[in-house]
């Protein structure tokens, strides 16, 4: 009989271990369906042939980065003439398409957000931000980061032109998201956030258009923090939602919008910040700290472009058929979520 508490000892060592796995299986489960499962069906297969308007989109698309990131190329406080060649940019297309873009002056050194309202017809008071910045930070001419994003905010702008709206839609092109000035009072988010905190505005969701341009077909040219690389596909293809826990339901209502209406392969998640710090990498955070639910759209910028951050992130590097495709799909999904 002296095996029979060594044969006790060990089912009891087995039963515990079959219970931590069946506890970390159902961690995992719960994560994958509350954080990462979407609504809707991402699209899969060839991409639709281009037409007529999307031709032309690419193209205005390909000219706004080739003057952001070529012919002005690094702009930030450190090159201020360049920075404010990039503001002027910005503030004269969205004047040419008929907009008045109010300029939002702040700090000592005078820094400039441009500010667009298009106001809802029935229901004003519930507003929806757009917003890109227009930095980029040392030594890099800012293609992808964030020319890309400026320059969809800029054809979202056209596109919602004469589209009825029943919320407002507020378009903002930012400046200094990029460090030193990342988190702080200076950083153009953080004032158009706080200024929406202060007047007490209900801004409804925010949008921040966070690296759009660079995609790819190759096996293996996606990458994800360890915590969510298990989930999601591996090839480069598609754009991202991203979202704290707290955004959750924007994130939902945003995507499920979005696949609805594009024919372009879209991934999300809602993570908690402390799990994934990588999604309050961008505008959103500004809006988050104030308490304003809020989405980064991105093309997930280090995990698939290895010219983030350095002087190759240039405007050939782009593609910009997939990258108005994607800005398509967002004025139609900003379109749809103003109107519900």
């Amino acid at each position: 009989m002296a095996g029979e508490p060594r044969r006790r000892t060990g089912l009891r060592v087995i039963a515990g271990a079959l219970l931590a796995l069946l506890v970390v299986a159902a961690a995992i489960g719960g994560f994958a369906a509350y954080c990462i499962r979407m609504p809707g069906e991402s699209f899969r297969g060839a991409l639709p042939p281009a037409d007529a308007a999307l031709d032309a989109l690419r193209e205005r698309l390909t000219k706004h980065v080739a003057v952001l990131a070529g012919e002005i190329g690094e702009r930030n406080q450190d090159n201020r003439a360049e920075l404010d060649r990039a503001a002027d940019y910005v503030e004269g297309q969205l004047n040419d398409l008929g907009y008045l873009a109010t300029p939002d002056v702040f700090g000592e050194k005078q820094f400039r957000n441009f500010v667009v309202d298009l106001y809802g017809t029935e229901l004003p008071a519930e507003i929806l931000v757009v917003g890109a910045h227009y930095d980029t930070t040392w030594f890099t001419p800012g293609a992808d980061d964030n020319a890309s994003g400026v320059a969809a905010l800029i054809e979202v702008a056209r596109l919602l032109k004469d589209r009825p709206l029943r919320r407002s839609v507020r378009l903002i092109a930012f400046v200094n998201e990029e460090d030193p000035y990342f988190g702080g009072d200076e950083m153009g988010s953080m004032v158009a956030a706080k200024r929406s905190y202060e007047r007490d505005e209900n801004v409804i969701g925010m949008f921040s258009l966070e690296m759009l341009g660079f995609y790819s077909a190759a096996e293996n040219s996606q990458h994800y923090p360890k915590p969510v690389q298990r989930f999601y596909p591996r090839t480069a293809d598609f754009i991202g939602f991203v979202g704290n826990l707290g955004s959750r339901a924007l994130l939902h209502e945003a995507i499920g919008e979005f696949r609805a209406a594009a024919r372009f392969p879209a991934e999300g998640l809602a993570a908690p910040e402390w799990l994934v710090p990588d999604v309050r990498r961008s505008d959103n955070y500004a809006y988050w700290r104030y308490g304003f639910p809020a989405v980064m759209v991105t093309d997930t910028s280090n995990f698939r472009n290895r010219n983030y951050h350095n002087p190759r992130d240039r405007p050939e590097t782009l593609d910009y058929d997939r990258m108005a495709r994607v800005v398509t799909g967002l004025a139609d999904m900003i379109t749809a979520l103003a109107n519900r």
